[in-house]
């Protein structure tokens, strides 16, 4: 089940648990809980960011990270882990970005609330164009060569500046970037392969999607925009109840009920089959919820339940299928898993 991260190969689970939640709609008690059910299960591959969750009231940033750290030291589990996190959105009081300083300075802040010595993942967690790439590219090969981070990654950059920013690493000797972290799943597909699949392909980067079953609207949950009313996540959810995001509801309930699984997890094995994606990124706020995740990283769909499912989703002009050239190792598992 196992894939390999970078080229360092470091063994990750084709899913990614999303720490997003940890610190917000998730207590610290409730993060332990999805944690430890997550690791004991076989899965190691966890995300957050810095400024996770900066947006709730009270909030400044980095309660995820502390609870993440405080669960690792708690639970002695590091060496079970594949840890990711990220850098570059604003935390506040000028910090933000990705100049050379300001990854300096936040890299040490994440270490401290992980609790680590070691980042397995380290993304850029947006673009900035008000830093030079050379400066940014050249800081993080810093980092891996003092071993803070082991493997770096990328997160919303459009494809020609994600190329340019592997180009100039390569060329430089450095470090580049092995994953990229985009918004990606079935009601959101058109942007990443159009114009950062190919990205992927040429550098046969491990893709991790976030939003993979689109801020729960894929899990079926939400069968109207009146019952996303109120949520957390309404806005996000809201704008997919269209004719295009109905269609793509009414075949995910379709294959789920073949399957015998849930939609959540016809989603995430969807993407799963995609080139290059090494695992998908999705939250869980309940333990119950959590089931639903390991069965997608283990199911299976069959050519005709793909095609179900794309043609659904398609968008007005269908993309090409990105090239399989580049798609990711993995350990007893097809590459296109």
């Amino acid at each position: 089940m196992m894939r390999t991260l970078g080229a360092l190969e470091i063994p990750v689970s084709p899913l990614m648990l999303g720490g997003n939640v940890f610190g917000w709609t998730a207590d610290e008690a409730q993060s332990f809980e999805i944690l430890d059910r997550f690791v004991d299960r076989g899965f190691n591959f966890i995300d957050t960011a810095d400024v996770y969750s900066r947006w709730a009231p009270g909030h400044v940033g980095g309660e995820s990270e502390t609870i993440i750290g405080k669960w690792l030291k708690g639970s002695g589990k590091r060496d079970k882990v594949a840890l990711a996190t990220k850098v570059g959105m604003d935390m506040g009081d000028g910090k933000v970005g990705l100049s050379a300083n300001y990854i300096r300075e936040a890299v040490e802040a994440s270490l401290t609330r992980l609790q680590t010595d070691t980042i397995d993942l380290y993304q850029t967690h947006k673009d900035d164009p008000n830093t030079p790439l050379e400066e940014t590219v050249q800081a993080l090969d810093a980092l891996v060569h003092e071993g803070k981070v082991r493997v770096l990654g990328a997160s919303n950059y459009d494809g020609r500046r994600l190329r340019a920013a592997i180009e100039v690493a390569r060329n430089a000797g450095w470090q580049a970037y092995e994953t990229l972290q985009p918004n990606y799943s079935l009601v959101e597909r058109e942007e990443y392969e159009h114009d950062l699949a190919p990205v992927a392909a040429e550098y046969a980067l491990g893709v991790v999607p976030y939003f993979s079953l689109a801020a729960g609207f894929l899990t079926g949950t939400y069968k109207s925009v009146d019952e996303a009313k109120g949520k957390a996540r309404e806005g996000i959810v809201s704008k997919y109840f269209n004719a295009r995001g109905e269609a793509t509801l009414k075949a995910l309930a379709q294959v789920a009920e073949e399957a015998g699984v849930r939609e959540a997890s016809v989603a995430l094995a969807w993407l799963l089959s995609r080139p290059n994606v090494l695992a998908p990124i999705a939250s869980a706020t309940k333990l119950e919820q959590m089931d639903d995740l390991f069965a997608g990283a283990e199911l299976e769909l069959s050519a005709e339940q793909l095609a179900t499912l794309s043609k659904a989703s398609a968008y007005d002009v269908e993309a090409p299928e990105p090239a399989m050239a580049g798609a990711l190792p993995s350990e007893g598992a097809s590459s296109t898993r």
